[in-house]
C-alpha cells in the first residue's frame, strides 16, 4: 500500500475495524455465567480474569507503545491482533482457572494492549488538523466493539457453547483485526506542517525520559486518573447502583449497562469534535465538572428511576470524552513523534484507576461514600486544569 496515494480515510477504517474487535474485550460479562455453569468455578474466581485482562492490557500499551514508534504501527498491530484471537482460541480448550488466566487475562490481554495504541498515534497523524475528531473516531470504535459482538457472542453461546464460543470469536476477531491493521501506514514525511506547524518544530517532541521530567506530565497524568476513576466505577457496577440505590428490578438495571456504552462511544466523537473547536483544557475541564455534579447527586440524593439513568449517562458520557481527548492533549504537549511511547505511559492512569475504585469501595463502606470520594477528585482534576501548562525543553 503506498503512502503517497493512500486515500486517509482508508487508514480511519481500518482502525475502526481494529479497535471494534479488541473493544470487544468489554463483553467479559457474558461468559461468566456460562463458565460457572460448566465448570462450576466461583464467581469471583470467574471474574478476576476480566481484571487481570484490563490489568495486562493498560501495562502492555508502556511497551506497544515504544514498539509501534520504532517498527510502525501495522507491525505491532497485527501483532496485537495475532495475540489476541490467538489467546481466545486458546482461551477455548482452558479446563482450569490458571489456563484461564493465561489464556484470556495475560496472552489476548496483552494482544489488546498490542493493537490499542496503533490507530490513535496512527490517525492523529493522518489528521493532525481535526485531531480530537479523529481520535474520537477512533476509541468511539472501541467503546462500541461490546455493542457490535453482544448479540454475536450471545448466539454462538446458545447454539454452540461457552468454550466454542471462544474458538469462533479468535477466528472472527484474528481475521478482522489482521485486515484493519494492514490499512495503519503511516503518512508521508511533511505530512500535515501546512495546517499544524507546530509538528515540524523537533523542540515540541519530547521523548519519554524527558515527557516523565515535567511537571506538566505529572499533571496531565493525574487529571487523566481523576478522570477515569468514576466512569470506570459505574461502568463495573451499574446493575448493582440501580438495584440498591434507584430500587431497581434486575431487568431494568441491566438496561443501563447497554446506555452506558451508547453513552461512553457518543462522549468519544462528541467531546473529541468540541476539543478541536474549543480547546483540550477546556473541554476537560467541562468534563470534570459535569462528572463531580452527577456523582455528588448519587452520593447525596435518593435516586429513581429518571436520576439514576441520567447520572450515569453523564458520567458515561464524559468517561468517553476523557478517553477522546487526553491522547489528543498528550500529542499537543509532549509532540506527535513519539506519541505512541509517551501516550503509552500516561495511560497507565486509566490502568490505576481501574484498581483505585475497587479499594475505596472496599474500605469506605459502601457505594454513596465511595461515590463523595470520586465527586471530590473530579474537582481537584477541575481545578487542576488552571494550572497545567503546555511543557518546554528548557523546563525539564
Amino acid at each position: 500500500m503506498n503512502t503517497k496515494t493512500i486515500n486517509r480515510w482508508y487508514v480511519v477504517l481500518g482502525a475502526v475495524l481494529l479497535q471494534m474487535c479488541i473493544g470487544a474485550i468489554y463483553t467479559w460479562s457474558l461468559f461468566n455465567e456460562p463458565l460457572i455453569e460448566k465448570f462450576g468455578w466461583e464467581k469471583s474466581e470467574v471474574v478476576l480474569t476480566y481484571s487481570i485482562a484490563i490489568f495486562v492490557f493498560a501495562f502492555s500499551t508502556i511497551f506497544s507503545g515504544r514498539l509501534q514508534d520504532k517498527m510502525g504501527p501495522k507491525k505491532v498491530a497485527t501483532i496485537g491482533a495475532i495475540l489476541y484471537g490467538g489467546g481466545l482460541m486458546l482461551t477455548s480448550t482452558a479446563t482450569s482457572l490458571m489456563q484461564l488466566y493465561i489464556y484470556y487475562g495475560v496472552i489476548a490481554g496483552a494482544g489488546v494492549g498490542f493493537a490499542y495504541v496503533c490507530p490513535l498515534s496512527t490517525c492523529v497523524k493522518w489528521f493532525p488538523e481535526r485531531k480530537g475528531f479523529i481520535t474520537g473516531i477512533a476509541v468511539g470504535a472501541f467503546g462500541l466493539g461490546s455493542l457490535v459482538f453482544k448479540s454475536v457472542i450471545q448466539y454462538f453461546i446458545a447454539n454452540n457453547g461457552v468454550s466454542e464460543t471462544f474458538l469462533y470469536l479468535g477466528v472472527i476477531y484474528a481475521l478482522l483485526g489482521l485486515i484493519g491493521a494492514q490499512f495503519l501506514i503511516l503518512p508521508p514525511v511533511g505530512h500535515g506542517k501546512a495546517v499544524n506547524t507546530y509538528l515540524a518544530n523537533k523542540e515540541t517532541n519530547f521523548k519519554v525520559g524527558e515527557m516523565i521530567k515535567t511537571k506538566s506530565f505529572y499533571f496531565v497524568w493525574i487529571m487523566f486518573l481523576f478522570g477515569c476513576m468514576s466512569g470506570l466505577l459505574v461502568i463495573g457496577l451499574a446493575k448493582d447502583i440501580g438495584m440498591q440505590l434507584a430500587g431497581l428490578d434486575a431487568a431494568v438495571a441491566a438496561n443501563a449497562v447497554a446506555m452506558i456504552a451508547l453513552f461512553n462511544a457518543g462522549g468519544r466523537l462528541i467531546w473529541g469534535t468540541l476539543s478541536d473547536k474549543l480547546g483540550r483544557i477546556k473541554v476537560v475541564t467541562m468534563m470534570f465538572i459535569i462528572t463531580a455534579i452527577a456523582m455528588i447527586t448519587m452520593s447525596l440524593v435518593t435516586l429513581n428511576y429518571i436520576t439514576f439513568f441520567a447520572c450515569l449517562a453523564g458520567i458515561a458520557f464524559c468517561f468517553g470524552g476523557f478517553l477522546a481527548v487526553f491522547p489528543t492533549l498528550t500529542g499537543e504537549y509532549f509532540g506527535i513523534k513519539n506519541l505512541g511511547a509517551n501516550y503509552g505511559i500516561v495511560y497507565q492512569a486509566y490502568g490505576v484507576a481501574a484498581l483505585v475504585g475497587p479499594i475505596i469501595v472496599a474500605n469506605v463502606g459502601g457505594l454513596k461514600p465511595t461515590f463523595l470520594i470520586a465527586a471530590v477528585l473530579a474537582i481537584i482534576g477541575a481545578g487542576l486544569t488552571f494550572i497545567v501548562k503546555p511543557p518546554t525543553i528548557d523546563t525539564i
